[in-house]
């Protein structure tokens, strides 16, 4: 199984090919995610995963037209971002996006921009709170009313860290 570490950084997932802007130990292949076609191979890979990347890449459009290209059919990509009610998403100067739960949306059949990207089928999201006790509210109410119903009214009252998003690429 081929699988890729897209903005690995310095700390790229075992037995992944690693891909950074920057030069890092263990970096495989170094490019701007934003500077157009990336230097990689059609369908070269089964699974995909970015892990605190999509917040700082300016052209997302053009990010996932390529994880769709990169990837062979049915490839699980793995995304992970800071959800926009948390602290860190804003604190960093870089982090030009701040990401809600259903972010991925526009990316599926029938959506406009999975009809310029590619298609991406949503298998799962998963919202990460802090590991307070305070974290147990928000987490009841995802639990009984849904993710959607805690962003729009309980979101920056009670904040979550980070967004896990699974999709799986159809072609």
């Amino acid at each position: 199984m081929k699988q890729i570490d897209i903005g690995c950084g310095p700390k790229k997932a075992e037995n992944h090919f690693g891909v950074d802007l920057f030069q890092f130990p263990g970096v495989d292949l170094v490019f701007d995610f934003d500077a157009g076609a990336w230097p990689i191979e059609d369908s070269s890979f089964d699974s995909a995963r970015s892990i605190h990347v999509i917040e700082h890449i300016s052209d997302t459009k053009n990010f996932f037209k390529e994880i769709h290209r990169i990837c062979k059919d049915g490839a699980e990509v793995y995304i992970e971002t800071p959800h926009f009610s948390w602290v860190d998403s804003w604190s960093d100067p870089t982090h030009r996006w701040h990401f809600s739960a259903g972010w991925y949306g526009p990316l599926q059949k029938g959506e406009y921009l999975g009809a310029i990207v590619g298609h991406f089928e949503h298998v799962k999201t998963v919202i990460e709170f802090n590991k307070s006790v305070r974290s147990w509210y928000p987490r009841l109410i995802v639990k009984l009313f849904g993710i959607e119903t805690y962003e729009r009214y309980y979101a920056f009252r009670y904040p979550a860290r980070n967004i896990h998003t699974w999709l799986r690429v159809r072609k």
